[in-house]
């Protein structure tokens, strides 16, 4: 009897996870929201706003795309057909949002939000450089929010996501010199913006506070005997 191998999903090229999941196969909708999954929540957040609402607008964007797949017809990436379904959702949340919002609860869902994925942000075992970066995350994470919607999920996808022009152009149908020129408005926007902040974050450039200051105080302390 032939021995039955398990199909590796994850390998298979994206038109054939498109055919089986159009059969229905939840695997193969498993692995296409897992190659989508990062840049799809970016998108969601870079328009709401606010972490657990995006993770709304992709459940309830993939439930959409996959019941209606049989309409996919292949003319784009499925990424690409699904960011336009995830946009369509986001925004869909915020019309039906109320027209006004307290100020306080826009600061606490920043507070409790959390922190983006920068390039050249990676943990480390310093506890305390760790904390800076998280700050530095924060004050980064605030200022895109600011962006206009336009500016923000263009920079998203070309500085977070590091899609090309061209790809970037072609998630949010826009022609490739008006994804350059939002770009490069949203990274004047930004410098102005963390300009400003920064200066306040610098007084606490370099900490040598906690464990650090008390290692060395002790090192010095024994050493005077």
């Amino acid at each position: 009897m032939r021995a039955v191998h398990a199909l590796d999903y994850a390998g298979l090229p994206e038109p054939d996870l498109v055919a089986f999941a159009r059969t229905g196969d939840r695997e193969a909708f498993r692995a296409i929201m897992t190659r989508c999954n990062q840049r799809l929540f970016r998108i969601a957040r870079a328009v709401v706003r606010d972490e657990a609402e995006a993770e709304d607008v992709l459940q309830e964007a993939y439930t959409r795309a996959f019941g209606a797949i049989a309409g996919f017809r292949g003319e784009s990436g499925v990424a690409t057909w699904l960011t336009r379904i995830v946009l369509n959702e986001a925004h869909g949340r915020l019309r039906r949002r109320k027209a006004t919002v307290e100020l306080d609860e826009l600061e606490a869902a920043q507070e409790s939000a959390q922190v983006l994925n920068f390039p050249g942000m990676a943990k480390s075992d310093d506890p305390e450089a760790d904390a800076a970066r998280a700050q530095i995350r924060r004050i980064l994470e605030r200022a895109v929010d600011a962006l206009p919607e336009p500016f923000r999920l263009v920079f998203i996808l070309r500085e977070v996501e590091e899609l090309s022009a061209e790809e970037t152009a072609s998630h949010l149908g826009l022609k490739v010199e008006t994804v350059k020129t939002r770009l490069h408005r949203a990274r004047r926007r930004l410098r102005e913006a963390l300009d400003a902040q920064l200066a306040d974050v610098m007084v606490g450039a370099y900490p040598f506070l906690g464990a650090r200051c008390e290692r060395i105080t002790q090192a010095v302390l024994q050493r005077l005997g």
